[in-house]
């Protein structure tokens, strides 16, 4: 099945949208149980503050990884002002 690359940047007030839907957001990937292969917060150059989202899924086709990020609490709460999906190449999770 493909994988689908989830790449977002933050948004103004992301600071607390992170806080209040981290949780929410942590439950959402366990959920997908083994669909899920990767994520993690980008940073910015100090390493530390978070300023975006990269999130990797399996999926039948870029339709259905759309509506399935569009699930995320984090996509909900509008924490991302730019989000880009796209379909990777051959790639295998180590």
């Amino acid at each position: 099945m493909p994988h689908f690359v989830l790449y977002a940047i933050d948004g103004p007030d992301s600071i607390a949208i992170r806080k209040t839907t981290r949780p929410a957001h942590l439950e959402f990937l366990a959920g997908l149980g083994a669909r899920y292969k990767a994520g993690s917060p980008l940073l910015a150059a100090d390493g530390a503050t978070s300023i975006g989202s990269m999130v990797v899924i399996e999926a039948p086709d870029l339709a259905e990884a759309e509506a399935t990020y569009g699930e995320d609490p984090f996509m909900k709460a509008g924490l991302w002002s730019r989000v880009e999906i796209r379909q990777l190449g051959s790639w295998t999770p180590k």
